[in-house]
């Protein structure tokens, strides 16, 4: 059965006000653009956005935060240069932040995704990040209990994939969309080209289409 829908505005049909939205991208590189487009379009709006960064610019992930849809942001690496959006609005009190190191929001995903309750982890011990937690001591070294991270939806930008769903990534592309796909109720991807089933060489596709939804050719390169 065919995954494919015709545009970015089905793609994003359905998604509520108050979801957690995963949203795939390394800065810029493998951001759904044209999904994010399309959901501000859409409406939906006391969304909490997982992602790694907390916007660039004014586009993508930014332009959502700017358009006031995102209540809170969960992320690894919210400053940076062009991160102007994220800081007014945290600055102005109108964002809430979750600061998670960037290794323990990846697998936080995972976890999510294969079905994992919970998991020890020693980054953040003895800072900020692990108040509030359960801490245990194993084999001489603290740890921290690390929760996983679901999603309502997961909004991830890919190269190519067929009609069953299957995506194939570009380089750097790659980052987050494999454990956001995984790790959400309902996985949405955006791609440059979609092929005929087959025509993927199997041993290239990284995240199978059983965990994806909905997929949408857009004109803009993913990566």
């Amino acid at each position: 059965m065919s995954r494919v829908v015709e545009s970015a505005r089905e793609a994003v049909e359905g998604i509520q006000d108050g979801s957690t939205v995963l949203v795939g991208g390394f800065g810029m590189a493998g951001m759904p653009v044209m999904l994010i487009d399309a959901l501000i379009e859409q409406g939906a709006t006391d969304l909490v956005v997982v992602s790694n960064n907390a916007g660039n610019g004014d586009a993508g992930l930014a332009a959502l935060l700017a358009a006031g849809r995102v209540r809170k942001v969960v992320c690894s690496f919210p400053r940076q240069s062009d991160s102007y959006v994220f800081d007014d609005l945290y600055r102005a009190g109108r964002i809430e932040l979750e600061v998670v190191p960037q290794g323990n929001l990846a697998e936080r995903m995972r976890a999510a995704g294969a079905g994992i309750g919970a998991f020890f982890c020693p980054t953040g011990v003895g800072t900020p990040l692990a108040e509030g937690k359960e801490m245990r001591t194993i084999d001489g070294r603290d740890y921290v209990l690390e929760l996983p991270i679901r999603g309502d939806v997961a909004l991830i930008g890919a190269h190519a994939g067929d009609e069953m769903g299957n995506l194939v990534y570009r380089r750097t592309a790659r980052n987050f969309g494999p454990v956001m796909a995984t790790a959400a109720a309902v996985t949405v991807a955006q791609v440059t080209q979609v092929v005929p089933v087959g025509t993927l060489d199997p041993e290239s596709v990284v995240t199978p289409g059983i965990y994806v939804d909905r997929i949408v050719q857009v004109r803009q390169e993913a990566s």
